[in-house]
């Protein structure tokens, strides 16, 4: 595959993301709750942000309070999606 090739996938991902941030963030308003998804992000897209492994590192985080219940939200309207506040959390 060319860099051409990939770029041109890349940038496909890049819209289609900003797509569906675009897509949630008016669904949540127009029924009744506003959420920055500049600071609450999915789990998929915070391993992508900070790095991780894999998505069962924050969730293992999640489960064992590193991850503070204040900083995850569960949306029930889009299916029971999680976000996670898109702030930097480390193992003590």
């Amino acid at each position: 595959m060319s860099p051409e090739e990939i770029e041109k996938q890349i940038q496909g991902i890049v819209e289609r993301s900003k797509s569906a941030r675009e897509d949630a963030a008016a669904y949540l308003y127009d029924n009744g709750e506003t959420l920055d998804l500049g600071k609450w992000v999915t789990l998929k897209e915070y391993k992508e942000r900070f790095g991780l492994k894999s998505i069962n590192v924050l969730t293992n985080w999640i489960r064992r309070g590193v991850v503070p219940p204040e900083n995850v939200r569960v949306v029930k309207s889009l299916n029971g999606i999680r976000l996670v506040k898109a702030i930097p959390y480390k193992v003590a």
